[in-house]
Formats: structure tokens, sequence, C-alpha cells
């Protein structure tokens, strides 16, 4: 800066906009203030458009929008390339909304849009979750010819598929000339997060059959798609697409990678790519925290955390997520306590995510209270904290507290989903309440609950019929079931018939069960015992010699006192 305002034939609008450029991404507020300091000695700010639109630039880039927009307001005259500037900056700051407000206020100073703006301003619609702007910004686009850009149409893309607008992304994407590796890759991400990794899957074999060969973004979205056993051969097939490429040493893909075999319960593969994993950042330490979490290895994932905290790594939203999780399947209620001090230590409290996740730490460990009291403790909460709450009670026995929170739900207004029903009739069927669980039953067919019943509400369905002793009533519900009953559901009814006593319907259900899986040692001897049972030894005996004539071998049982002595 000094030589800069020491030589007179240097002190041109180009070596300033030079200076400002060669300035690191986040200088100093000294520094800022010396740039503004010299333009404004130098009279750039009244007098060269060029001078002042690169310092409105360098304070975006710097992240210092109040003394970017104190800036453009004070300006005198403004091009489109200057609100470009501004509504890109806003764009990607911490209020996203202030670049759609730039847009329209351009548009009524009757500044024409260009391709830049349109597609900044989509950024920020995709931040803001806010899909009826970004239509609004497509008619624009058509308007004016800019869907035609790659840049606008891959926004489009962009910003359809994250605020859940799947089949306007695919639209936008088939009507596109052109395509690069962003647009399929926002167009996978759509289908990631649309949970449709078959579909997410074609689309990258298209994108290599076009010849747009994947990147890292791709490979990583990809990957987070496969998330269930079902998933794991596309994502071998992944993996070893990735390692053709050499790519297999990138720290976001080997995340990615440790991440999906987590949540397909791979361990082996799990614990092969880990070793690979150097936990130096955020990111690593995160993936492999989560991971060890889904796989319900919880206490190698706090020593992780507790490793992630001596190493000094930032922690976010998602370390204190995935750690809680692992605290709540399988750490002491002391450790999920200690790390809820140092949230609030932190600062993260007041994070609906985290909240969540205390809720649901606090309840897997039956401190109903403390998870109450996390409950209460917020502002606004979402249907997961709901969730969170109701099944923790209903799993430690507290029925009645369940069905009233159901109630409140619905006074309130809160659409439930799946979970919070089953959470409603596994308590309802925990505490006896058939009339209520009938009821709860029923209102999922109702059309003001976007959710169907599926196999595991029939269950507990099942379950709550059987336990009162209504055996044929829940017989009768298996048999009209719209879709096909699986295991659970005829286990459920064959559980009731043992405690009351109904060889008619265990026979039945017995045959069922067999015919899934043929070779079910439990089964064979449940129908073996019912006949036993009553008197029937004969067919006891012939249950016991067929199974023996399919080599099917009763499995030994354990008790926990029998397994901590093998073990000791």
């Amino acid at each position: 800066m000094r030589d800069f305002l020491r030589h007179a034939d240097a002190r041109t609008p180009r070596a300033f906009v030079q200076l400002l450029a060669a300035q690191p991404p986040r200088p100093s507020a000294a520094a800022a203030d010396q740039c503004h300091a010299a333009a404004t000695k130098l009279g750039f700010l009244a007098s060269n458009l060029f001078a002042t639109t690169a310092l409105l630039a360098f304070y975006c880039r710097s992240r210092r929008l109040p003394e970017a927009q104190h800036l453009f307001d004070q300006m005198p005259a403004r091009t489109a390339v200057t609100w470009n500037t501004l509504i890109h900056g806003h764009a990607r700051s911490a209020a996203p909304g202030l670049a759609v407000a730039a847009f329209a206020r351009m548009a009524r100073a009757g500044v024409s849009p260009t391709a830049s703006s349109v597609s900044s301003v989509l950024v920020a619609c995709v931040r803001l979750e806010d899909a009826a702007a970004g239509a609004t910004l497509h008619s624009v686009g058509l308007m004016h010819g800019f869907c035609a850009s790659v840049v606008v149409g891959t926004a489009l893309v962009d910003m359809y598929a994250k605020c859940h607008h799947l089949g306007a992304a695919q639209q936008v994407f088939r009507e596109m000339e052109e395509k690069n590796v962003a647009t399929f890759t926002a167009l996978v991400a759509g289908f990631v997060l649309s949970r449709r990794p078959h579909d997410a899957m074609l689309l990258v074999r298209e994108m290599e059959r076009s010849g747009v060969a994947p990147n890292l973004m791709t490979y990583s979205s990809l990957l987070s798609s496969f998330a269930s056993p079902e998933d794991i051969d596309h994502g071998k097939q992944v993996h070893c697409a990735v390692l053709k490429k050499g790519l297999e040493h990138d720290q976001f893909v080997l995340s990615a990678l440790v991440t999906m075999y987590s949540k397909c319960g791979i361990l082996e593969n799990f614990v092969k790519v880990q070793m690979s994993v150097s936990c130096q950042d955020q990111v690593s330490f995160n993936s492999v925290i989560s991971g060890l979490s889904c796989l319900g290895r919880g206490k190698e994932a706090f020593q992780h955390f507790l490793e992630m905290r001596r190493h000094g790594t930032d922690m976010d939203v998602f370390t204190f997520a995935s750690v809680l999780k692992a605290i709540g399947s399988s750490s002491s209620l002391l450790e999920g306590r200690q790390v809820h001090t140092l949230i609030l230590k932190i600062g993260y409290d007041s994070v609906v995510d985290v909240q969540n996740s205390l809720i649901s730490m606090y309840a897997r460990h039956g401190a109903i209270g403390e998870s109450n009291g996390v409950f209460i403790s917020m502002e606004a909460p979402n249907l997961v904290s709901w969730n969170s709450l109701m099944s923790g009670c209903a799993q430690h026995g507290h029925g009645k507290e369940v069905v009233e929170m159901f109630e409140q739900m619905r006074r309130l207004h809160v659409q439930p989903d799946h979970i919070t029903f089953l959470s409603v009739l596994t308590a309802c069927s925990h505490v006896g309440l058939v009339d209520k669980g009938l009821e709860y039953f029923n209102l999922m067919k109702d059309k003001g609950y976007l959710v169907g019943a599926r196999t595991e509400h029939y269950a507990c369905m099942v379950d709550l019929l059987g336990r009162a002793g209504y055996l044929n009533e829940a017989e009768y519900l298996i048999n009209g079931m719209p879709i096909k009953p699986g295991a659970s559901v005829y286990r459920a009814l064959l559980s009731a018939c043992q405690i009351h006593g109904n060889l008619e319907i265990v026979i039945r259900v017995s045959k069922r069960l067999i015919e899934l899986n043929p070779h079910d040692s439990s089964v064979h001897v449940q129908l073996s015992n019912a006949f036993a049972g009553d008197g029937r030894w004969g067919n006891a005996a012939e249950i016991r010699e067929a199974m023996s004539g399919k080599g099917i071998v009763k499995e030994p049982s354990w008790s926990r006192i029998e397994d901590q002595m093998q073990h000791s």
C-alpha cells in the first residue's frame, strides 16, 4: 500500500485494481480500511466506476457485506457488472435473502438482468430453499434467453433438485443442449436427496456415455446415495471406478467411501478404507465418527471424538449429532452429559439438529426428564424433535405420555410421519390402549395424513390386538393387508398365540412363516412346542423329525451371564 501511494505515476485505477487482487482472501480490518481510504484520497470513488466496482468485489470477497452494501449505496453510477458483484456477494453471505432483494431492486432500477445475476440469485434460492422465487427466476431466464447458457441451466437444475422439485430439475436437464460435469453432478445430487440411488447410478453411466468424465464431486455425491445393504453392489462398482481413476487418496472421496460402507453395514470394507483415512481435518474425523456410530461401535466413535478434541480440530453440528448418536447406543449417560456441557460451552445448544440429537441421546438412556428438558427449551421443535422424544418414551414404558404428546401434536397441527405413528402405536400396545390404537391406525388412512401404513405399523397393530387377546381380529387384519405381510407381522401373532393359546392359528401362522423362511429353526421349535403343550406329542415329534430331515438345527441360546463367563 505504501509503495502504491508513494509513486504518483503508479496511482492509476488499473494499479489500484491489481493491488486489491493481491490482497489475501480475508484481509484485516486495517488493510480493508487502508484500501478504502486510498480510493477516496485518489478520487476513484467519485470518478472511476472500474476501480469502485473492484473495491466492491474486494469487500464481497472478504465477506465484509455491510461495507459492500454501504459502498454500493454511495456509488453515483452503477452498471450491470456492479449489480452482479453485489448480488453475487449477498448470495454467498449469511443473509442470502439480500441477494433476492438486490435483484428485485436492480429490475426496478431498469437495469436488465444478465446470466450472471440470474445464476447468483438461484444460488441464494437454494440456500433459502425458496423454490417459488427460483421458479420466478426461471421465467426471467426464459424471457431473456439465459436458459440456453450452461451456467444458468446448471444453476436451475441445482436449485430445483435441492428444493426437492426433482421433476422440474429433470425437465430443465432434458431441455439443455449443452451439459457439463457440474450439470450432471447437480442432478446426481438431486437423486441422492430424493433417495433414488439407482437413478443416480444410471445418470452417471449416461454421463460417461456422453463423453463427460465424472469428477471428485460426482463420485462423492454418488457414493453418498448408497445407504442400505441393498445398495452395496452399486457402491462397490463406484469404489472400483474410483480406484481405476486414481482418486482413492482424495480425502473427500475417502470420507464418502467410509460413510457408504458404514451405512450399508459392511464392517470389513469400512475398516479397510478407514485405515487409509488420515484424520487431520473436520471432514475426515466426522466421517469416521459417523461411520462407527452407524455400525454400532459407539465406544470407538467416542474415542475418535476425544482424539478430535485433542487434535484441536473444529467441531460442527454433524460432529455432535454423530457422537451423540454413538453415546445413545452404547456409551454411558455420564459421557452424554459431558458432551452436552461442551455443546453449551461452544454455543451449539440452540441449533435444532444438535438439540434433536440430545433429545434422542437422553431418551435412549431412559433419562426422559432430561430429554423432555431439552425439548421444552426449544423455540421451535420440528417433527424430528417430537419423534425423538416420543420414541424414547415408548421404548421405556411411558405409553400414556406418548399418547398425550401425539394429541398435543394434533392440536398444534404438526403433521406426523410413519415414525410418529410407529411410536404411538407401540405405546398403545405396551399400555393396552386398544381403542386408541385402532383410532390412530385408522388415522393413517385419513386424507389429512400423508402416511400409508407400512409392515411395521401392521406388526404393531397385530401385537396390540394379540396382547389384548383379540387373536381372530389380529389374523383378520393380516389377511386384509394391502401389502405383503412380512415375517415381523406373523411373529407378532405367533407370540400372542403362545400367551393366550390358540393352536389353530399357531399352525396357520407357522406355515406362513416357514414359507417365508424354510430354514428358520425358531418357528419349527415354536410349532413343535405348541403341539406338545396341547398334548399332541405325535405332531410335535413329526416337526422335530422334519427339522432333522431338512438339516435344521436349533440354535443354542446364551444368557448374558454365560456370555460374560465365556469372555472372562
